[in-house]
C-alpha cells in the first residue's frame, strides 16, 4: 500500500467531520445576525460611496436636502462600515478551527526494512458551544452598532433642519434689510426734495443718508450672514461643492404645545441611544455565558494511518488530549463580563438621565419661541403694531405734524421688530 492509498480514505474522513462539525447546532441558535442591511459579509462593495448631488435650478426643499445629507454625510458612511464590520466578525466568530493534515515517518535510518510512514490528522474539536455563543455575543454587537447609526442618522437631520431653518431665517433678513434700505434710499431722496423745497433741514438730510448708510451696512452683513449659513448647510450634508440656490420654506405656522411628560416618555421608547444601550446590555449578558464556556476544555484529537516496512502491514494509532481546567477556569475573565455588564446597565441609565436633560433644554427653548411667535405674529401683536405705528407717523409726517426725526424713529423701530422675530 502507497503513501496515497493511505492518505485517501483518511482525508476524506476528516474533511467530512469537518464539515459536520461546523453545522453542529447543539445549542438552541443564538440572536441571528440582524438583517436590516444586506448581508455582503466583507465585502467592500456593499459600502455605498458617497454619490454626488444632482444640481437643478429649483429651490431647495428640506426634503432634498435631508436626502443629499443620508446619502453624502461621512459619518453615516462611517457607521455605515462599521456595521459592515461586525457582520464580518459574526461570520468569523462561528468558523470551527481548520485540521491538521501532516506526514509520520519513524525508523527512516533503517535502509527501508523497518521504516514506518503514514499521514496524521489533527483536529481540535470545540466543546461548551462557544462557537454560538461567540457568535451570540457578535450579534449583539451588531445591534448596537446598529442603533448607533440610527441614532447618528437622527443627528444628521437635525444638523440638517437645523441648518436648513439658518438659511432660511438669512434669506429673510436679507430681504428684511434690503427692504430697509429702499425706505432709507427713498427717505434721503425724500429729505432732500423737502430740503430743496425750505421744508427740512440739512440736518434731517445728514440723519437719513446715516440711516442709508446703516441700512447698506446691515445688508452686507446679511448677505456675509447667508454665505456662512449655506457654507455650514453644505458641509452637513457632505456636498461642500454643493451649487448654492434658494431654499423654500416658511418660517410662520402653528407650533402645538407640547406636554414635557408625554415627550420624554416617546424618547425613552423610540430613542436609538436608548435601544443602543439595551443592546450593549443584552451582548453583555451572552459574554457571561461566553466567558463560562471557556472552561469547557477543548478537545484535540489525532489519527494516524502508517505502513510497516518491516512487517508489511499497515496499522493505525489514535491520540486524544484535553487540558484539565484545574488552576485556569477564566475565572478572570467571568468577572470581568460581570463587571461589563454592570457598567453596561449604569450606561442605560446615564443615557435616559442624558436625555432628560437634552429634553429639558430643548423644551425650554421651543417653548420660549413659540411664545415669541404667539406674541409677535397675531393679531394687535408686537408686529402688527409696529407697523400700524409705521403707518401712522408716515401720516402725521406727510400732513406736517410730525418731524423727520419721529418718522426714523418709527422705521428704525419697525425694522428692529421685523428683524428681532426672525433671530
Amino acid at each position: 500500500m502507497n503513501f496515497v492509498e493511505l492518505s485517501s480514505p483518511l482525508l476524506s474522513t476528516a474533511m467530512k467531520r469537518q464539515e459536520d462539525r461546523a453545522n453542529n447546532t447543539q445549542l438552541p441558535s443564538p440572536p441571528p445576525v440582524p438583517a436590516d442591511l444586506p448581508m455582503g459579509a466583507g465585502s467592500a462593495e456593499s459600502i455605498q460611496q458617497p454619490q454626488p448631488p444632482v444640481h437643478t435650478e429649483a429651490a431647495y426643499t428640506l426634503a432634498e436636502l435631508q436626502g443629499i445629507a443620508l446619502g453624502n454625510n461621512p459619518t453615516l458612511a462611517e457607521a455605515r462600515a462599521l456595521v459592515e464590520a461586525a457582520r464580518g466578525k459574526w461570520v468569523q466568530a462561528g468558523l470551527p478551527p481548520n485540521f491538521w493534515l501532516g506526514y509520520s515517518g519513524q525508523q527512516l535510518g533503517s535502509s527501508g526494512q523497518a521504516e514506518q510512514q503514514g499521514v496524521y490528522i489533527a483536529q481540535e474539536i470545540v466543546r461548551g458551544h462557544k462557537l454560538q455563543l461567540s457568535r451570540a455575543v457578535a450579534s449583539g454587537e451588531i445591534n448596537r452598532l446598529q442603533q448607533q447609526w440610527a441614532a447618528q442618522e437622527q443627528r444628521v437631520l437635525t444638523d440638517v433642519r437645523i441648518a436648513y431653518y439658518d438659511v432660511l431665517i438669512a434669506q429673510r433678513r436679507m430681504e428684511i434689510t434690503a427692504q430697509l434700505r429702499d425706505i432709507a434710499s427713498k427717505a434721503v431722496q425724500t429729505v432732500e426734495a423737502l430740503k430743496r423745497g425750505q421744508e427740512a433741514s440739512q440736518l434731517d438730510v445728514f440723519r437719513a443718508q446715516v440711516e442709508l448708510q446703516s441700512a447698506a451696512l446691515l445688508l452686507k452683513t446679511a448677505d456675509n450672514a447667508l454665505t456662512a449659513s449655506w457654507t455650514r448647510l453644505t458641509a452637513v450634508l457632505g456636498a461642500p461643492a454643493l451649487v448654492q440656490r434658494p431654499v423654500v420654506g416658511s418660517l410662520d405656522g402653528e407650533f402645538a404645545r407640547l406636554d414635557i411628560a408625554s415627550q420624554m416618555q416617546r424618547i425613552l421608547a423610540e430613542s436609538p441611544e436608548i435601544a443602543a444601550a439595551a443592546a450593549e446590555i443584552e451582548r453583555s449578558r451572552w459574554a457571561i455565558a461566553r466567558a463560562r464556556a471557556e472552561a469547557v476544555p477543548n478537545v484535540e484529537v489525532q489519527g494516524i494511518v502508517q505502513h510497516d516496512n518491516a512487517t508489511g502491514s499497515s496499522n493505525g494509532n489514535l491520540q486524544v488530549a484535553l487540558p484539565i481546567p484545574l488552576w485556569n477556569r477564566n475565572q478572570g475573565g467571568v468577572r470581568q463580563a460581570r463587571a461589563e455588564l454592570s457598567a453596561a446597565e449604569r450606561a442605560l441609565n446615564r443615557t435616559e438621565l442624558s436625555l432628560q436633560q437634552r429634553l429639558a433644554s430643548a423644551y425650554q427653548q421651543y417653548a420660549n419661541a413659540r411664545n415669541q411667535v404667539q406674541d409677535y405674529s397675531r393679531h394687535d401683536g408686537i408686529l402688527d403694531t409696529a407697523r400700524r405705528s409705521l403707518e401712522l407717523v408716515n401720516s402725521g409726517y406727510r400732513a406736517g405734524e410730525l418731524n423727520f426725526l419721529d418718522l426714523l424713529t418709527a422705521q428704525r423701530t419697525n425694522s428692529q421688530t421685523n428683524l428681532a422675530y426672525i433671530e
